[in-house]
């Protein structure tokens, strides 16, 4: 079973099924297809988080960590004296060390079964000879046109053939992402197939690659700020990275175990709602209904509030306790009848809360909390160039389980064709992960040399009775956590099928820092799907939430794959956008 973002991506994973291939060789063909038919969304010089388990191991989750650090010359002095206060959200100056394809490439090594040549052969074939535009690209593309054509020649060149934007269904190539891959595949040289895999790395990280990403990236070129940079990534940046394994965290609900990435990322976010919710009766976890909704939204919230407080790569984060009954015993105390305006982290003895500026957006309402600053920003920024409409930068999925038991889940996410000028040897941009750090020190993600930015990547792994038993996850940046929280409560307690979880009314909060420039909140802000109801989102007006309605079919973009108690398959994806697309026999 292979089910993704993209039903092109979806089918290549599935072919290799089909082939004999496993699981990993699937994922990582599924992948970078993704690299090529989703641009908007994911790109070779982006990052990853990944969770899986083995046939041979069915009972141990790992974790895939394919998130570059901050390169070396990323120091908080550095960006202070080009005048900035916050990490750009668009332009080299945001681009961690690039961490996807190491990752793929390693899971292939260890864990896959074909040779490099055949994984790529899918993508190849979409890059060189074309795959048909998504409407979501080519609105992508009209949406940043004029910075293309004024500031970004090279991307204008890549996106806007011909001079124009292309219509959706017009078939798009990318030649030299095409010939980027053949001479990755053909620089897999060595005796065995692992040495011809490590062979491949090795050019990525130290070869043709490294030089024309670093060559690039130091020419000036404009930031989402509105001012010209030069980046500070080098080819010992490159070269000194590899992507690694990691145990994954876990927690107990409801008779299964679910297990995440550290709190390094977003992880953990998951584990703590579910903790906080695991107290209650469940009638107050349908998100259906008013009280469910409303209880859910106040989880969300104060997860959210912990991860900014304590999550990160530059301090000890107190994980122990943030995942103790007793710390979500304490947590849930403080869900009222009403919606909370405060940011609320908790308190861990022995540690500091990070408690950063509250930027409160124009639309936005301002409502003072004790020992709190805020600022109002009249001016909206994104992930990427322009946080209106599609331009807002976002992520993929994909997972896959084969007929011997292997399960794996990855989000992949950053290298968007709007997060910076296409490297024209390549055909790919670097990603924007460090606008997830603050330009302030001591800070649990303050931007640090060698230190990974805090992503928002955050793939799932289910257990029960000691066996991976199903995986999923889902675009969306902050969200993540957010969307895959109403699906489980209603899959574990409500009783849905996978397909049914999926399809329901989805809803999030806003009330916490976004992790993307120009890193603003919304007091209460809770973002519902109309088909919740009139009388739930009434309530949860009444309750005091500031509702955003974001139309019948808008949040969460999620997919899943695994196994029943009868030794069944299954796979679902989700229908918003009409193009995810799960598959299998």
């Amino acid at each position: 079973m292979t089910a993704s973002t993209h039903w092109l991506a979806t089918a290549s994973g599935q072919a290799v099924l089909e082939r004999g291939g496993n699981a990993f060789d699937a994922a990582v063909a599924c992948a970078f297809v993704l690299h090529v038919v989703e641009p908007h969304l994911n790109g070779p010089g982006g990052d990853l988080v990944g969770i899986f388990a083995t046939a041979d191991d069915p009972g141990t989750p790992v974790v895939l960590m394919g998130q570059g650090p901050a390169p070396a010359g990323a120091t908080i002095e550095h960006y202070r004296a080009e005048g900035l206060t916050l990490v750009p959200g668009a332009g080299a100056l945001a681009a961690a060390i690039p961490g996807a394809v190491d990752a793929w490439l390693l899971l292939l090594r260890d864990h896959g079964t074909w040779e490099l040549s055949d994984v790529l052969g899918f993508a190849i074939g979409y890059a060189r000879d074309g795959h048909p535009v998504l409407e979501r690209v080519a609105a992508t593309i009209e949406r940043v046109s004029r910075l293309f054509q004024t500031h970004w020649p090279t991307s204008a060149e890549l996106w806007m053939p011909g001079g124009r934007v292309p219509n959706p269904g017009d078939v798009l190539v990318n030649l030299p992402l095409a010939r980027t891959w053949e001479r990755l595949a053909a620089a897999a040289r060595g005796p065995t197939r692992e040495a011809r895999i490590d062979s491949a790395r090795d050019e990525w990280s130290s070869g043709f690659v490294a030089e024309a990403i670093a060559t690039f990236a130091r020419s000036p070129h404009r930031h989402s700020t509105g001012g010209d940079h030069a980046g500070v990534i080098t080819a010992a940046d490159l070269a000194g990275f590899r992507a690694s394994y990691e145990p994954a965290v876990t927690r107990q609900f409801r008779g299964v175990t679910v297990a995440k990435s550290s709190a390094w990322g977003q992880g953990p976010v998951l584990l703590q709602m579910l903790g906080i919710l695991d107290g209650l009766d469940d009638a107050r976890l349908d998100p259906s209904t008013a009280l469910g909704a409303h209880t859910v939204l106040e989880a969300q919230k104060l997860a959210l509030a912990d991860r900014e407080a304590y999550y990160g790569d530059s301090l000890p984060v107190p994980l122990e306790q943030l995942l103790s009954a007793e710390y979500a015993a304490a947590r849930r105390a403080l869900i009222g009848e009403e919606a909370s305006l405060e940011f609320r982290p908790g308190s861990i003895p022995g540690y500091e809360p990070f408690l950063p500026e509250l930027r409160v957006g124009a639309s936005a309402p301002s409502i003072p909390s004790a020992g709190q600053r805020y600022v109002e920003l009249h001016q909206v920024g994104e992930p990427t160039v322009e946080k209106t409409g599609e331009t807002q930068g976002d992520t993929c999925h994909l997972d896959v389980i084969d007929r011997w038991g292997n399960i794996v889940s990855v989000t992949p996410s950053g290298g968007w064709l709007q997060s910076s000028p296409a490297i024209p040897d390549l055909g790919f941009c670097l990603g924007t992960r460090l606008q997830m750090t603050w330009l302030e020190p001591g800070t649990p993600s303050s931007l640090q040399p060698g230190r990974r930015p805090r992503t928002t990547l955050t793939p799932t792994v289910i257990l029960k009775g000691g066996r991976a038993v199903a995986t999923l996850g889902t675009p969306g940046g902050d969200q993540q956590d957010q969307w895959q929280l109403p699906y489980l409560l209603r899959v574990i307690v409500g009783g849905f099928t996978p397909q049914q979880a999926i399809d329901a009314p989805n809803l999030h909060s806003t009330a916490f820092p976004d992790s993307f420039w120009p890193r603003t909140w919304e007091p209460g802000g809770a973002v519902v799907e109309d088909r919740l109801g009139d009388e739930v989102i009434d309530s949860l007006a009444e309750r005091g939430h500031v509702v955003t309605r974001a139309g019948d079919w808008a949040l969460g973009r999620l997919s899943t794959v695994g196994v029943d108690e009868n030794g069944t398959l299954f796979a679902a994806a989700n229908p918003r956008g009409a193009q995810g697309y799960a598959a299998g026999r």
